[in-house]
């Protein structure tokens, strides 16, 4: 281990002294890692929602009925139990005559929670302003799950707990936080987008909001980990009960999107192929000046005291499992990726299914590009269908 940590300067000592990395060095068999993982994330996501049995979701209302470009599309809305209502599009090809199968398109983090659903997906109205550049930068320019869906997946897209529709209201955030938020926003100006303003705001707030929620869920006796994977088991139920899919799901996501596909493939055993991009690494990879960049759903309570994030991801050897590195990603070092790459190998290796697990190296920075999304869909329709 390094002498010094960027970010941890005169206490570098300390990572010597704690036990996560000693305990990490280790072995963990997939079983064991299941074991963890439903322990610390499937089980406290359960106790969230009792009255929701077959965590599928309550009161399930198609708002409208829309089409957008050789795609017919629903936008649902439906009660997880607490919060705000959850909405949700749902994509799939025009004319399709036969069920086909469910995919999850899970939207990123990226420090922006002003939108959720909006930042891959194409509704009814099109993209909102504020997600051009993330688009941009990250996805080609592309609505990704709507060329998902064309490539002949029903794709269901939902906002998750504290994003989009799920968000907590700014007005009832901390005042101190607010002030925060408005300190790094800058005050509104006449030739500045109002709806791109606020957005900019909102996301500067949520950056310093996320820590209190996180606190919030130590009280309540879960993590942020458990609750967005239990949602997002809650819209799996729901894919998989509509008449118009098969048995067949998976599931993919970018950034924050590939965190939640880890943690709902790791927490349920009817996801058949997962797809994670730009997100995968060694948690001690991490250590040095990463760790500030990251949400608290990679680093639930407990679990890097006793596992690494690939024995997160690979725990349900031999379900098929793809994932995307980018070699020049700020947010996860190459030496960790390396690390992880090998270490999910070898879990597949022990569960004889060498090639049930693939591991891609890209060039360039995080990102999910037209070429990683070609792979990607390719690899799904493989699994799939």
């Amino acid at each position: 281990m390094p002498a010094r940590y960027e970010h941890l300067g005169i206490y570098s000592d300390w990572v010597g002294a704690c036990p996560g990395p000693k305990a990490r060095s280790g072995g963990l068999s997939a079983a064991d890692a299941r074991t963890l993982v439903d322990e610390l994330v499937v089980q406290p996501g359960r106790l969230l929602g009792p009255q929701l049995e077959d965590e599928g979701p309550a009161d399930v209302r198609l708002e409208r009925s829309f089409e957008t470009d050789g795609l017919v599309g629903e936008e649902l809305s439906y009660s997880v139990g607490y919060g705000p209502r959850a909405r949700a599009w749902l994509l799939k090809p025009e004319g399709a005559g036969r069920p086909l199968p469910g995919v999850l398109a899970l939207h990123s983090h990226d420090g922006f929670k002003y939108l959720g659903k909006e930042k891959i997906a194409d509704g009814p109205q099109g993209a909102p302003g504020s997600a051009a550049e993330l688009r941009s930068t990250q996805y080609s320019g592309r609505p990704f799950a709507n060329d998902l869906a064309r490539a002949g997946f029903v794709v269901l897209v939902p906002d998750v707990f504290s994003w989009g529709s799920r968000r907590f209201p700014l007005e009832e955030m901390p005042d101190r936080i607010r002030r925060l938020a408005d300190l790094e926003a800058g005050p509104p100006q006449p030739d500045r987008d109002p709806e791109i303003y606020e957005a900019v705001r909102y996301n500067a707030a949520a950056w310093h909001h996320e820590h209190l929620v996180e606190k919030y869920c130590s009280l309540l006796g879960t993590t942020l980990a458990a609750v967005v994977a239990h949602e997002d088991r809650i819209a799996l139920r729901y894919l998989l009960n509509r008449a118009d899919t098969t048995e067949a799901a998976g599931c993919i996501g970018l950034s924050g999107g590939g965190c939640r596909s880890v943690l709902l493939r790791a927490a349920s055993d009817e996801v058949r192929a997962a797809v994670v991009v730009g997100m995968m690494g060694t948690y001690d990879s991490l250590l040095d000046h990463n760790v500030v960049s990251h949400t608290w759903m990679l680093a639930p309570a407990r679990l890097p005291a006793n596992a690494d994030w690939p024995h997160v991801a690979a725990c349900r050897a031999p379900a098929p499992l793809l994932v995307q590195y980018n070699r020049h990603d700020p947010l996860f070092p190459l030496e960790g990726c390396a690390a992880a790459h090998d270490r999910i190998a070898g879990h597949y290796a022990a569960a004889g299914a060498v090639s049930a697990y693939r591991g891609d190296f890209y060039d360039g920075p995080h990102k999910f590009d037209r070429a990683m999304q070609q792979e990607a869909f390719t690899w799904l329709t493989d699994r799939l269908r």
